[in-house]
């Protein structure tokens, strides 16, 4: 019987399925389609009631499955287990948490998130890097950090849950708007500028949502951006690349190869910040890029003829 088990067959669950096997052992990987892991220390499976086995569980599949997933899931699970999750999506304009989802859908209560400048490829080749979790309970931290903690991966904790999945979801949006700028061909000082404002923009939603404004300074936040600025081959910086080419949203996504966050995210931050009179003009910016109703020339010259007040 393995201790952890990934839900989510895609390139990030298998990374991290492999980081699990390397750290702690044998773990258990769930999948809708059958799969060969390769590996002997990673149980491949489509039983929910393998999954269930597992002390701790993590969930790697896109935010728009998570709710259908969490139900299926959740017939399988008790109190007992530690739930944690990789999305960084955002549920409506609201934006509801996938944390909140999952207490509210599961019986779970000892639910956390990880985040952080965590890639599958990174993951995949056991390349040094960190994380954190975010959780209101110590053993959930302690939990990933033995599961996936050791000489080349660093696992922090942190209480503060709504700033890691605010702080996590909008880098991703923020990520695939440099790769946009960077595929039009801006140089570092464009970047350094979308990167800087678009942290203080997180921070402001994050903190009208209740999270701490230190999480965005963290690795939830500008360790994270600063990983995607650096070119850690992010689905969510190709998505932007593709689309500076003047790819198609469907066509600009295959390239990516995997379900980009960001996309969404953009249109469900302008609503909030517009409904809580915020500003919020790099989402709103890239809401209307991402929907056809503005040219990437035509939000960049909105966002540099707006006036500049006190940093």
């Amino acid at each position: 019987m393995s201790r952890v088990a990934v839900l989510g067959g895609g390139g990030f669950g298998r990374a991290l399925a492999a980081q699990v096997a390397r750290t702690a052992g044998v773990v258990t990987l769930w999948s809708r389609q059958p799969r060969e892991s390769g590996d002997d220390k990673i149980r491949a499976t489509t039983r929910f009631a393998d999954v269930a086995e597992a002390e701790l569980v993590f969930l790697a599949v896109p935010s728009i499955h998570v709710a259908a997933l969490a139900r299926e899931v959740g017939n399988h699970l008790d109190g007992t287990h530690l739930l944690v999750h990789v999305s960084r999506g955002l549920l409506g304009n609201d934006l509801t948490t996938i944390s909140q989802l999952l207490r509210a859908t599961t019986p779970c209560r000892r639910v956390g998130v990880l985040a952080g400048p965590l890639v599958a490829r990174a993951l995949a080749e056991g390349e040094p890097g960190g994380g954190v979790v975010g959780s209101l309970f110590p053993e959930v931290s302690d939990a990933v950090r033995e599961a996936i903690g050791g000489p080349t991966m660093r696992i922090y904790g942190t209480t503060d849950v709504v700033g890691v999945e605010i702080a996590s979801a909008m880098v991703g949006l923020f990520a695939l708007g440099i790769g946009y700028a960077q595929g039009r061909g801006f140089g570092p000082a464009t970047t350094a500028m979308l990167a800087t404002r678009g942290m203080a923009e997180a921070t402001r939603v994050g903190l009208a949502c209740g999270a701490t404004e230190r999480t965005f300074s963290g690795l939830a936040g500008f360790g994270d951006l600063m990983a995607a600025v650096a070119g850690d081959g992010r689905p969510e910086s190709m998505f932007g690349r593709a689309l500076a080419e003047g790819l198609p949203l469907a066509e600009a996504a295959a390239r990516a190869g995997a379900f980009v966050e960001g996309a969404g995210i953009a249109g469900q931050v302008a609503a909030f910040a517009e409904r809580h009179a915020m500003e919020a003009p790099i989402s709103a910016g890239m809401a209307a890029l991402l929907s056809g109703k503005a040219s990437g020339a035509a939000v960049l010259a909105q966002l540099m003829s707006r006036p500049v007040r006190g940093e």
